[in-house]
């Protein structure tokens, strides 16, 4: 895609987009699995303590999209009166604004719950999914590579928002798992749970996904004990032959040092 259309889904797209996980707070039920308290129980203080950090991180997103739709704003008025130049510098703090790598913090305010299922073919969601795949992977090294890696999250973080009930949230949730691990991220527990979610929102995916979860919490996240659940899971619900035999190798070590 050209220079002057790539970030042209900022106009309204990308408002959305970063919108997804304030929206995602008010909505979310049910925390992925190993995570902290819900929201709910976990924001109560007692009068006159500090705040919890559920309710800092419940600020920061609404800075974070207040920020963002202040900078929509601002372009979009120097876009109607024809100021070019200021126009342009609204873009490029948008630009910047996107290339920050942002941490969930707190992933039951990001994650959305593990009883969404992967049901209906809807072909706006289909869009979604089909030009995030477009980005995701593609650029050059440094910033523009970095670019296309946060255009592809905007686009599946909208798809997971607008139609949770999209037969392409199971995929979506794995790609976001696959972006959070990878080098434009390394934010190993968010990519953990939504590719726990891949599995969860679509049981019968012939993705890696339990598979990727599970190396995840083993080997990088230190959480053995679910992870040999997960591997548990692959020997029982994987058919290919090279999965099962990691999970059942791995499965045979990490059980042979507990003992």
């Amino acid at each position: 895609m050209g220079k002057d259309c790539r970030w042209s889904v900022g106009a309204g797209l990308l408002v959305a987009g970063a919108l997804a996980v304030a929206v995602r707070a008010q909505t979310t039920t049910a925390a992925p699995s190993g995570s902290s308290p819900p929201a709910a129980a976990a924001a109560t203080s007692t009068p006159g303590t500090p705040p919890s950090d559920v309710e800092l991180v419940e600020k920061l997103l609404s800075a974070r999209k207040d920020f963002q739709v202040s900078l929509e704003q601002l372009r979009a008025h120097y876009i109607a009166v024809g100021d070019r130049k200021r126009a342009g510098w609204a873009e490029e703090e948008l630009k910047e604004y996107h290339r920050i790598n942002k941490q969930a913090y707190r992933l039951e305010l990001d994650v959305p719950p593990p009883s969404l299922k992967a049901t209906y073919n809807i072909p706006e969601a289909n869009d979604l999914y089909r030009r995030a795949m477009l980005y995701k992977d593609h650029g050059w090294a440094g910033t523009d590579y970095i670019d296309n890696q946060r255009r592809a999250e905007i686009l599946l973080q909208q798809l997971l928002t607008s139609h949770p009930q999209s037969d392409k949230i199971g995929d979506a949730a794995y790609q976001l798992g696959d972006l959070y691990e990878g080098k434009a991220y390394r934010q190993y527990e968010r990519a953990a749970a939504y590719f726990e979610r891949s599995f969860q929102w679509h049981p019968t995916t012939h993705l890696d996904s339990r598979l990727r979860a599970a190396r995840l919490y083993d080997k990088v996240l230190n959480e053995r004990a679910h992870a040999i659940e997960l591997y548990r899971e692959v020997t029982t619900h994987e058919t290919d032959p090279k999965r099962l035999a990691e999970a059942q190798q791995r499965l045979a070590e990490l059980n042979g040092s507990a003992k």
